[in-house]
């Protein structure tokens, strides 16, 4: 073994020129996999990110990324940084310590387990030492140049072990306080799980770049991570937007997917699910943190999730969040699914049943030609249906006061800032979220007209924060400042209260920089060229009851008013966005009315496994399109295939010919729509052995000019060939 593995070692420092060869190639789109290649799983994106540094029973690390790389992928790799399969670290192999009780621990004593001798971690500096040593430096001997560091996460119910009140004395120079016991101890024992996660990142990817660089190698490292909504939902505290500001970051995964965007969430007074509006905040809190940083970012999307459910709910929201994804036209860079051996090859048992399924054919078809068209995804400048110029303000600090409840003040389902947003949101307003660790770039706030802020959920944990709002609002911004400020949080030992500062909220150093009085009224002001709206309710108080938005609403009507004279705040049902041939549709339900939107050019519904061409396409409310618009055909005069649930290699255009190679995870079934001039005369399809291979369907439209091909695919290749 040891032979074998000195010479794949071997084979993989040869192979390194290749890798960075392979590396100027396109990385847009990609998936995970803990898995070595096997035809099942064979997805065909650019990447495949290997996941975990350990040997399995009977095969090596090295041997699972040669196997990727065999059948074409740049390889990239992926582990957790708050757990992982790094037994051999808690259990003492590593250093001969047992290491299990640096786990993150709770009031009660209990250790919070990710699986088996896998602790959620308190990242103490012996474990960094590890990632560093036993984990980066393996991957980077084999080659590979791209690192993902994922889900730093610190529980916010843990704080409680020995190892967190040694960091804690290291951090503040006193003994530790039980978070239980005071808001304060709260926001504290929260800044400091935080920071912890920032100096772990910092460090190992640090670590990874230099040891990189001794080896002629360039290496990167992005962030898998939940977004900040998700992260403050759900009570766990990370780093997030102070990442992106790291030299040694390179980009982030935007973990959104229907497991965090069904979160329950209060509107109207109701709680229930609203996943496609989750998880367009979701996915647009993840541009805010990244755009004004020039960090690259990847968003993923997940067929099914964790918990047992059945196809069609599977379906209906992975329709929801891939929709919301892409109503983002600045980002094109996608992770398309995690774990398709997950996907493709475990029977799932579904929710109210004892059995268990694979994948039905027909959704895996759908889910192929969604992932597929991601490979061809336009950047556009166009921006989706509404007025854009709308931002709620977000800060990591969202995650500091979210558990436990203190003195009587309680944020059911983060509603304080659903109460900023969803009141727009479901009225069609494309509400955007900004950062504010980003405020120091001038790209934050270049687009936003119109800036909600609160401090009933965050607060700011620089006081130069308030100088850049101050500044934006001096040359013309509109700022709405939405809160009572009395929540238990307002007083924790802050820079707002110590060191010479002596201001009882953080509102107030604002608003002194703003030139005004702290208003205890709700108030209008003109601040230089711009203006200020104050209103004293917490912004939950939008949300929680039935139809209590209507002034917030209103008010926002004449901000928007404010800062765009003579223009009225659009309010509407839907959103939709053209991106080069695609069209993207959302209608919104619980919003302004009941009436579907249509689409009226031809398409192809691309949400329906048979890509059946429509002269049109209706839309309700609580439902997404997906859609290739045939008037928008790139090239109308080549042949092309325009949707398939495979790739597309290897096109070859002649007079009288059009011939292809189409490659997918074996045990599915293809579907493909091509765009011809004219009825072909014949079509032939044939395996790598030159075998033909069964045509299981085949029809030609005439009025959009398309032929329509289903047959069995194959990972190795089947091979197209049309007579024009």
């Amino acid at each position: 073994m040891q032979t074998k593995t000195t010479l794949l070692f071997l084979i993989a420092c040869l192979a390194a020129l290749g890798v960075a060869r392979a590396q100027e190639k396109k990385e847009k789109t990609a998936f995970q996999t803990s898995s070595p290649w096997i035809p099942q799983i064979d997805v065909r994106s650019d990447i495949a990110i290997v996941y975990g540094a350990n040997d399995h029973r009977d095969m090596t690390f090295e041997e699972r990324v040669a196997s990727w790389r065999k059948r074409g992928y740049i390889t990239h790799f992926m582990t957790g940084i708050a757990w992982g399969q790094y037994q051999d670290y808690f259990l003492g192999k590593w250093d001969g310590k047992n290491h299990l009780s640096e786990g993150q621990v709770q009031q009660n004593g209990d250790t919070i387990w990710h699986g088996k001798y896998v602790p959620y971690i308190v990242p103490v500096k012996s474990y960094l030492e590890y990632m560093k040593t036993a984990v980066i430096k393996r991957v980077i001997d084999v080659g590979i140049t791209s690192i993902y560091l994922e889900e730093p996460e610190f529980w916010a119910r843990a704080g409680y072990s020995d190892a967190f009140k040694q960091e804690w004395q290291a951090y503040y120079g006193f003994p530790w306080r039980p978070q239980h016991e005071s808001p304060e101890n709260t926001y504290l024992s929260s800044k400091l799980k935080y920071q912890l996660y920032y100096r772990a990142i910092k460090e190992v990817s640090e670590y990874a770049k230099a040891y990189g660089k001794q080896k002629g190698l360039d290496v990167k490292v992005f962030i898998p991570t939940h977004s900040l909504v998700n992260y403050s939902s759900w009570k766990i505290v990370s780093p997030e937007a102070s990442l992106a500001s790291l030299p040694s970051i390179d980009g982030y995964i935007a973990q959104v997917w229907t497991g965090t965007s069904r979160e329950p969430t209060y509107f109207n007074g109701a709680e229930k699910e609203r996943v496609f509006e989750n998880a367009f905040l979701e996915y647009g809190s993840m541009v805010s943190m990244t755009a004004p940083t020039g960090r690259k970012v990847f968003f993923l999307t997940d067929p099914i999730e964790d918990w047992p459910r059945d196809w069609a709910d599977y379906k209906k929201n992975y329709q929801a969040t891939f929709t919301a994804k892409l109503l983002y036209p600045m980002v094109n860079n996608y992770e398309v699914m995690p774990w398709p051996e997950r996907i493709y090859t475990r029977p799932y048992k579904l929710a109210n049943s004892d059995s268990a399924v694979l994948i039905p054919d027909y959704y895996a078809t759908q889910m192929q030609v969604m992932v597929n068209a991601l490979n061809n995804m336009p950047l556009s400048s166009n921006k989706v249906s509404g007025d854009n110029g709308i931002g709620v303000l977000m800060g990591n600090s969202l995650m500091f006061q979210r558990f436990p409840t203190h003195n009587g003040f309680d944020d059911p389902q983060f509603s304080n800032f659903y109460g900023q947003t969803l009141p727009l949101l479901k009225r069609g307003v494309p509400v955007q979220t900004v950062h504010l660790e980003n405020l120091g770039y001038n790209q934050t706030l270049q687009h936003i007209q119109v800036l909600v802020m609160s401090y009933s959920n965050m607060k700011p944990m620089e006081p130069t924060v308030h100088e850049q709002l101050a500044q934006w609002v001096k040359k013309g911004g509109v700022l709405v400042y939405v809160g009572k400020d009395d929540d238990p949080y307002q007083g924790v030992m802050e820079w707002w209260n110590s060191n010479g500062n002596t201001y009882k909220t953080p509102a107030q150093h604002l608003f002194k920089l703003l030139g005004v009085k702290d208003p205890v009224k709700d108030s209008k002001m003109k601040v230089g060229k711009g203006t200020v709206y104050v209103v004293r309710q917490n912004p939950k108080d939008f949300v929680l009851q039935a139809n209590q938005d209507k002034a917030y609403v209103q008010l926002m009507e004449q901000a928007f008013a404010t800062a765009n004279p003579g223009k009225t705040l659009t309010f509407k049902n839907n959103f939709y966005l053209e991106r080069g041939p695609y069209d993207l549709v959302s209608v919104l339900d619980e919003s302004v009315s009941e009436e579907p939107y249509v689409v009226k050019n031809r398409v192809i519904d691309l949400f329906d496994p048979k890509l059946p061409v429509l002269t049109g396409k209706v839309v309700n409310p609580g439902e997404q399109a997906f859609l290739y618009d045939l008037t928008r055909v790139e090239n109308p005069t080549k042949p092309q295939v325009l949707a398939s649930a495979s790739r597309i290699y290897d096109e070859q255009v002649r007079s009288t010919s059009y011939q292809f190679i189409s490659k997918s995870p074996v045990n599915t079934i293809n579907s493909l729509r091509m765009w011809l001039p004219a009825k072909p005369k014949a079509v032939s399809l044939a395996d790598t052995a030159g075998k033909a291979v069964e045509i299981l369907e085949q029809s030609w439209d005439d009025a959009s000019k398309t032929y329509y091909l289903r047959f069995k695919n194959d990972p190795d290749g089947t091979q197209v060939s049309v007579e024009l």
